[in-house]
């Protein structure tokens, strides 16, 4: 594997600082990273950190390590330094080995079980209305870290936190109820979490409308919001929601079971799922024990009013409320108790949470209280952040006017790349339903590649008509190569039974192609240690782009020697199978041709 030779060079150097100036180089200090194109070799050694203990230019040490390098590794041919950079040519026979021996594995990527379980929480919906983008962006994020840290051999856990119960549930309940006549999504033709989500908007509407009445009438603002007859009598039905009346419960188990039904709906089409879902109805009173639990260890005070807080003014932070005057529970209350309840349930290693960055205060002070109660497992908690999704003004309507539908934005990518690829004449001769499932596979594969390239903690522009892009950097661009490959092979009757004889002079481009699939398990463990899907994502653009270079330099089909044809059709199997498994990581389908 391509991180054996690393390690070697790693071992080696060391070596070389030791015999040549009797020092011992802190394995921090030892960077190696790929040549950059513009110089001659493949990996390079910053000799900078080094000068300290040759006492020598950075010139004339890396002279002096790049000597003892090519007396004591065979792989190596040459070496050049600039600067203070030593740049390292390896033999063709290396590449050949790593060819040979390693890429063309099956589970090439794979990591074994490393015994370790990691819970993934993402999606968290409210069943008040329908998913939209944002959800997109998270439940993206939150399945393809799973299928990463899967890959890189944790044993992991999806798991769903939502958010059925609460004032905006009953907002609702209270609509319909008042001018539903009966409407179910039967009857509507609507999915179940549109059908609810349009009276939660017309809850709204009118909520305004009887907030605008009062002010008229001499009320402040603030008065309005509270004395609204509309809201109070949401109040009561949440009250009588809590009391166990069994009407208003009968309500509102009738209208979440048509949001969860709409829901799967969506996760079907996105191509996401969860191994556990939790419920807020079934956990919003936990975290009451630990809140006695920190009573009792002085991690909580009481104040006057009966309230508990906990004071992080130490830590650079403030006086937190956990749990009110009257004994009722706050968010943090309850998310202290689902925390223990799903670690009471998998006894998991590590907990990574998917949750938008306007949250990042919320989950700082949860995981400190969590450390400071001493549970063993608080250092575990991780909040993967992540920054919204802006859409171009102008763009994507959505039918409540004020966030962008998931179902609709989907709608829109699929339609979005029936005509473009339409335009492009990339379907002439395939049958309509054929059509129809690569227009499902280009556009659902545009808009999850756009979202997951970006580093999390960004907030993007997502623009559905430059993410549909046969030559940008896109998911069809990388769906199209594949394809391409699959093309390729077909034409040249491939089998994995055909005889691998490397020649014994690569071409430049395809010792590159070796090199840079040599990388992939370093970038799914680079990718699982940082949570990070965009850097699979860049990783399979780097492989596509790399093998148009080597199909537009080198003759495959029509290849005059036997064996390079033989060698090349090879090395382009691996390839389509590594840029389908770290496509397949980010939950993106690659068609065999478009």
């Amino acid at each position: 594997m391509a991180s054996t030779i690393q390690q070697q060079l790693i071992y080696h150097t060391k070596q070389a600082i030791r015999e040549l100036y009797d020092a011992d180089l802190p394995d921090h200090q030892l960077a190696i990273q790929e040549t950059r194109k513009e110089f001659e070799g493949q990996l390079t050694i910053v000799v900078f950190p080094m000068t300290r203990f040759s006492k020598k230019s950075p010139e004339a040490t890396g002279n002096d390590i790049g000597v003892y390098l090519l007396e004591h590794l065979p792989e190596l041919t040459a070496f050049n330094t600039i600067k203070g950079f030593l740049n390292l040519s390896l033999s063709d026979a290396y590449w050949t080995s790593l060819f040979t021996t390693v890429i063309r594995q099956e589970r090439f990527g794979r990591f074994p079980a490393n015994g370790r379980k990691l819970m993934v929480e993402y999606s968290s919906p409210n069943t008040n209305k329908p998913l939209h983008l944002g959800h997109i962006r998270n439940n993206l994020l939150g399945y393809s870290v799973a299928s990463i840290l899967t890959a890189y051999g944790y044993e992991v856990i999806k798991a769903n936190l939502v958010n059925d119960r609460g004032i905006h549930i009953c907002k609702s309940m209270l609509a319909w109820q008042r001018w539903g006549n009966g409407e179910t999504p039967a009857t509507s033709g609507l999915k179940g979490d549109h059908l609810v989500g349009k009276y939660y908007v017309l809850f709204d509407k009118v909520y305004k409308q009887e907030i605008d009445q009062l002010k008229a009438e001499g009320h402040t603002e603030e008065e309005a919001k509270k004395q609204a007859p509309i809201i109070r009598e949401a109040q009561q039905m949440l009250q009588q929601w809590e009391a166990g009346d069994e009407a208003v419960i009968g309500l509102w188990k009738t209208m979440n079971s048509w949001v969860y039904s709409g829901f799967e709906q969506t996760y079907t089409r996105l191509g996401v799922d969860f191994d556990k879902y939790y419920y807020e109805s079934d956990t919003y009173l936990l975290g009451k024990d630990i809140i006695n639990e920190g009573l009792e260890k002085g991690v909580f005070f009481r104040k006057e009013d009966n309230s508990v807080w906990i004071d992080l003014t130490n830590d650079g932070l403030d006086e937190k409320l956990v749990l009110r005057g009257d004994g009722t529970s706050v968010y943090i209350t309850q998310d202290m108790g689902t925390a223990q309840l799903k670690y009471d349930d998998f006894g998991m290693d590590e907990s990574i949470y998917v949750v938008g960055n306007e949250q990042d205060y919320h989950f700082k002070v949860l995981f400190l209280i969590l450390e400071k109660l001493g549970k063993p497992w608080a250092k575990g908690l991780f909040h993967l952040s992540y920054g919204m999704v802006d859409l171009p003004s102008g763009k994507m309507k959505s039918r409540e006017g004020t966030v962008v539908d998931a179902d609709d934005l989907m709608d829109e990518m699929v339609a979005t790349a029936k005509k473009r690829t339409e335009e492009l004449g990339k379907t002439e001769g395939l049958p309509e339903a054929e059509k129809a499932q690569l227009y499902d596979i280009i556009g659902m594969g545009a808009l999850k590649y756009f979202l997951l390239k970006v580093e999390p903690k960004k907030r993007l522009l997502f623009d559905p008509n430059e993410s549909i892009d046969f030559q940008g950097h896109t998911g069809p661009f990388i769906q199209y190569t594949h394809a391409r490959i699959q093309s390729v092979l077909s034409k040249g009757g491939y089998t994995s039974l055909l005889a691998v004889v490397v020649p014994a002079v690569l071409a430049e481009s395809e010792r590159d192609l070796i090199q840079l699939l040599g990388n992939f398990p370093a970038t799914i463990a680079a990718a699982a240690k940082e949570f990070s899907p965009a850097q699979v994502a860049n990783y399979g653009y780097e492989v596509a782009k790399q093998y148009n270079k080597f199909y537009h330099e080198e003759t495959i089909l029509k290849a005059e020697d036997e064996a390079v044809r033989h060698f090349r059709l090879h090395l382009s199997a691996a390839t389509a199978r590594i840029i389908a498994n770290s496509m397949q990581l980010l939950g993106i389908e690659v068609p065999d041709r478009m």
